[in-house]
């Protein structure tokens, strides 16, 4: 079962990516881990400290990700369908992303969160930014795409997609995304 603070964290994480950063309570954690709220507080003094212990831990699951999608395959065009495929446990979940959930509410979070939410974007355009132009160097990808543009059309676009296919058909409309983003990519076939 793990320890309380963990216990605590995925509890936290589930509730901040199906409610919001407002739509849930140390008094819905308490009810979820089976503690005290003066438990919680023990490990996480205030909800801003709780969130962003939950963005770094996110942060390095999906660090540890991107590392085993560059040491499984070169291809460019196989690493962006499998950074697409990192969204979809969150859809057969009912998840949004982490991130993404927070990001709706920018205007009501803290500055340090913001700050790292912001940085958690960046750093996945700069991943897919330098995997698209490693694509293109290789003419594996073509040249007309500039990857800057297209690595943040492709993080907004899968971002996009989780959050609305949630509501639509699911996981047959999170691939078209993802098959659009390929086509988008590669080469004309004549």
């Amino acid at each position: 079962m793990g320890d309380t603070r963990t216990r605590v964290l995925e509890q936290a994480e589930t509730l901040l990516r199906s409610k919001g950063y407002s739509g849930f309570s140390y008094a819905d954690l308490e009810e979820a881990v089976g503690i005290r709220k003066a438990s919680i507080h023990h490990h996480f003094r205030t909800k801003e400290k709780l969130a962003l212990a939950l963005v770094e831990t996110y942060d390095r699951r999906y660090d540890d990700a991107l590392d085993r999608i560059l040491l499984a395959s070169e291809s460019a065009l196989e690493r962006v369908d499998a950074y697409g495929r990192l969204y979809l446990t969150g859809l057969e979940q009912g998840l949004g992303c982490l991130c993404a959930a927070l990001a709706i509410e920018n205007d009501t979070l803290p500055a340090t969160l913001r700050k790292n939410v912001a940085a958690f974007f960046a750093k996945h355009v700069d991943w897919l930014k330098q995997v698209i132009a490693d694509g293109v160097a290789r003419g594996e990808v073509r040249d007309r795409v500039d990857p800057s543009d297209f690595a943040r059309m492709t993080v907004g676009a899968l971002e996009g997609a989780l959050l609305m296919e949630r509501m639509l058909i699911g996981a047959v409309g999170f691939e078209a995304t993802l098959r659009a983003i390929q086509s988008g990519l590669a080469h004309d076939r004549a």
